[in-house]
């Protein structure tokens, strides 16, 4: 891995890259140089690849509070990728074109750990608000990626953009919920006061080859959400979008597929839910359909075996090193 070290500057001072002149007939896109704040995690490794494959230079940022090094390590090599332990709860000086804000623990066994530090520190708002200032700085544009969480436990069902949502804002989820809700201000107002170029997507749960072991999220989409993520970075709408399936189903249904398409011996238990759980939540994802020409493309009983698949790989080779 190769050390890479920032000398001391003035944070107030702002920093503007040249303008990029008409690019020549036959020159392909230009390449950009990218950010991702959680680059280690379950998402973002995932669009790390895609960026780095498109031709794109990548600076992952990760504290590795649930980010693994594993999930990137394959792009150690290649000259095109950095990879930087920080946490952003603390200002870093870079020179980039887009920032991914990905940086926060999406799980609730990750974020009901320490609550006070996932809604100040975990990046809803001290990360947020720093690489808002840099995206301002260096005049980058600013890709937020929020949650299906900002709607709480919904009374609109399907839920649109424009529903403000229904949160508890004493429950034991609202350190995330209430995070990524005051991180949207954040970024709208760093929009309308300082002019920063910003776009916001909604993700709803997500499941996948490299999602942790002990996640304990409802699987809804696959990794698809990634094309939409570049989708919305590259296009000209801020958003918000919700990115997910709207294909609905009980837990039951759920267990009882995964029983199908994984474990035939698998038992099912039945437990009281969790405090402030929602009940039922459904995108209407029919606005990144119109404006990203996006929607999901792998059905549950194609991504679950890719998923479960993964995990008896990873425990394998978890065991093997033991």
């Amino acid at each position: 891995m190769r050390a890479v070290s920032f000398s001391q500057r003035d944070t107030n001072t702002h920093y503007r890259r040249p303008e990029a002149g008409r690019v020549p007939v036959g020159i392909g896109r230009k390449r950009m140089r990218v950010v991702v704040t959680g680059g280690s995690g379950f998402v973002g490794s995932h669009l790390v690849d895609r960026l780095i494959e498109r031709g794109d230079e990548v600076i992952v940022i990760d504290n590795f509070f649930t980010g693994r090094q594993e999930n990137v390590v394959h792009h150690l090599d290649n000259p095109r990728f950095e990879l930087i332990r920080h946490d952003v709860v603390e200002p870093i000086l870079l020179e980039v074109d887009q920032i991914y804000h990905l940086a926060c623990p999406a799980s609730p066994v990750h974020y009901k750990y320490n609550p006070v530090k996932t809604i100040i520190s975990f990046t809803n708002v001290m990360g947020t608000l720093n690489m808002l200032g840099l995206a301002k700085r260096i005049g980058a544009r600013f890709l937020l990626t929020s949650t299906s969480e900002v709607y709480g436990d919904p009374l609109e069902h399907p839920q649109k953009e424009t529903y403000w949502g229904h949160v508890n804002p004493i429950g034991v989820r609202s350190c995330y919920d209430e995070g990524k809700r005051t991180a949207e201000t954040l970024t709208m107002d760093y929009h309308r006061g300082a002019g920063v170029e910003v776009r916001i997507a909604r993700i709803f749960n997500t499941y996948g080859p490299r999602m942790c072991l002990d996640d304990g999220r409802v699987v809804s989409n696959f990794v698809s959400q990634v094309d939409g993520l570049m989708a919305l970075m590259e296009g000209d709408h801020i958003g918000p979008f919700n990115l997910g399936n709207p294909g609905e189903f009980t837990m039951l249904e759920l267990a009882q597929m995964v029983k199908e398409t994984i474990d035939e011996s698998a038992t099912i238990e039945f437990r009281e839910n969790t405090a402030d759980d929602p009940h039922k939540r459904k995108p209407d994802i029919s606005k990144a359909k119109e404006l990203l020409n996006w929607e999901p493309k792998v059905p549950l009983r194609e991504g679950l075996p890719k998923m479960a698949s993964d995990f008896r790989n990873r425990i394998l080779n978890e065991n093997e090193g033991n």
